[in-house]
């Protein structure tokens, strides 16, 4: 990825983070996007001492122009896109007869209209360098999941649309594929925690007999589906899981 550019989502921490830090090591150059500043700072802080350079967008993803503003920014300050890796996402687990309308609306806007207007956005750039689009889905995409059904249905829709995309662009100079981690010790984990009243029989069913996945090899798959390493890879969905999505 030397001399080539890079926008991240969600690179504020966890996963989002870790990406960034992957593929800065690769030599990329960084446009980095998050609700959170503050850790941005820290992203950005650490990719540089890598000698590669980024520009920071603090934007909220659910807003449709901050998606379209996030790849402009990367373009003017780069003149140029190798790679989109959507990981921004929100989890708000609760019980789905009381899920507030609005915690709905934002699953959606940030967990599948984001990736979507971003690589709406991003296809033209990425069609002149032959670029890669890396959607992160989750383990949920293939799993109904108790207390889970937006971040489900989300995720579910992500990996689709991944699958839909790279068909369209089958004939084009551009890779589009997803990865689908299992859970994680990521800041959107935290929100079990706040689950009110779960029936601990149905969270069991989720809880990998193999532990948490780690973030870093997550990481490692999304940054390695960005370069051109992965050109053989073009329309796949990628579990890295510890098996929970086998059976």
């Amino acid at each position: 990825m030397q001399d080539k550019t890079a926008l991240i989502t969600g690179a504020a921490a966890g996963l989002g983070r870790a990406t960034a830090l992957k593929l800065a090591a690769a030599g990329a150059n960084l446009c980095i996007v998050d609700i959170d500043g503050d850790g941005l700072a820290v992203t950005a802080q650490e990719a540089r001492t890598m000698g590669v350079d980024v520009v920071v967008k603090v934007a909220d993803l659910g807003v449709a122009q901050n998606c379209r503003e996030a790849v402009n920014l990367a373009v003017d300050t780069f003149n140029r896109l190798d790679a989109l890796c959507n990981v921004a996402a929100v989890f708000m687990p609760c019980h789905s007869a009381e899920m507030p309308e609005e915690d709905w609306s934002k699953s959606i806007a940030v967990n599948l209209s984001a990736p979507f207007l971003l690589f709406q956005a991003a296809i033209p750039h990425l069609l002149q360098t032959g670029g890669a689009v890396v959607n992160v889905t989750s383990c949920a995409a293939f799993q109904g999941q108790a207390y889970t059904a937006a971040y489900c249905a989300t995720k579910a829709g992500l990996t689709h649309m991944t699958k839909a995309l790279a068909m369209e662009y089958i004939k084009h100079p551009v890779r589009i594929n997803a990865v689908a981690p299992g859970g994680m010790m990521t800041g959107l984990a935290a929100g079990l925690r706040d689950l009110q009243q779960p029936d601990p029989d149905l969270l069991k069913r989720y809880s990998p007999l193999r532990g948490l996945v780690e973030i870093d090899d997550v990481a490692a798959m999304v940054a390695f589906l960005a370069t051109d390493a992965a050109r053989g890879y073009h329309g796949a969905s990628i579990s890295v899981d510890n098996g929970i999505s086998a059976g």
